[in-house]
């Protein structure tokens, strides 16, 4: 009897060994059907999901454009990855330390500050900063926002641009750890505006229209900026995706991705200016 109960726990446990073997992780991404040829390496990918509608959780599940753009451009490389959800400093820690993660994808804007500290892919997306606020408060732009309070999520380009304006050390300018939190402040009165991407922004009016916000753009203070997959400086990983990214966009994969977040087709005239510049 002990021998039997014996080989039945023996034949047990292979089981469970086997299929244990067979389970994927919910976060690995499939680069594809060449992907295991190419490299059986799985990268690492960091990403604060909380950019709706870039990226963000939905159902336990990281989604979003980024999300999706990057799955296009992984296949189309052919690179096996792996997505995890680290919030906006982790990321920014960890990929610049480059012993975790590989890349990270977040609606980063590439900026010549950060070029110092980071490389950058080919830029994927064009975006601006736009002014949230109450209807009524009469503003008409971010310079009017001067002597105001005003939230902005930490270490963004809209912490930088807002900064410039009002001043260094400003106790008016609150910075938060995600735009979430900064559009919390707002609601409940405890700034006048909050400053953040335009989709972002604009995803925030679209969910919450009960709330009586307005919303602006501020050409002549706020530049174009252009999202980038950031990478640690003397990655290889740039020279790989590179070329995947391009072949993205010029394929029609881009603009199905961003017709099915945005509903519309993308202008990529000031992009592909962009990407030229920056292939050269």
């Amino acid at each position: 009897m002990i021998k039997r109960i014996g080989v039945m726990l023996i034949a047990l446990f292979v089981i469970v060994l086997t299929a244990c073997g067979n389970e994927e992780s919910a976060t690995t991404g499939a680069g594809g059907a060449g992907a295991a040829e190419e490299s059986s390496e799985i990268i690492k990918i960091a990403t604060d999901a909380a950019y709706a509608p870039m990226e963000f959780m939905d159902k336990g599940e990281i989604t979003g454009f980024d999300i999706d753009f990057l799955k296009e451009v992984m296949a189309e490389a052919g690179i096996d990855y792996e997505l995890s959800n680290t919030g906006w400093d982790a990321m920014l820690t960890s990929v610049q330390q480059g012993t975790e993660f590989a890349a990270g994808i977040s609606s980063v804007s590439i900026t010549e500050e950060r070029k110092a500290t980071y490389d950058y892919s080919l830029p994927y997306f064009e975006s601006t900063n736009m002014i949230l606020f109450k209807e009524g408060a009469g503003i008409t732009s971010a310079m009017d926002l001067k002597d105001m309070k005003v939230a902005v999520q930490g270490a963004t380009t809209a912490d930088t641009l807002m900064t410039e304006i009002m001043g260094q050390g400003n106790s008016s300018l609150k910075k938060f750890e995600s735009n979430v939190l900064a559009f919390m402040e707002l609601e409940s009165g405890g700034v006048d505006a909050a400053v953040a991407d335009v989709a972002i922004v604009q995803e925030y009016m679209k969910n919450n229209p009960d709330k009586a916000f307005e919303s602006i753009l501020d050409p002549e203070n706020f530049d174009s900026e252009y999202y980038g997959i950031l990478y640690p400086k003397g990655s290889e990983l740039k020279a790989k995706l590179d070329p995947a990214i391009k072949a993205v966009i010029d394929n029609g994969k881009y603009a199905e991705v961003y017709k099915k977040w945005f509903g519309d087709e993308p202008d990529l005239t000031r992009l592909m200016e962009e990407l030229d510049k920056a292939a050269e």
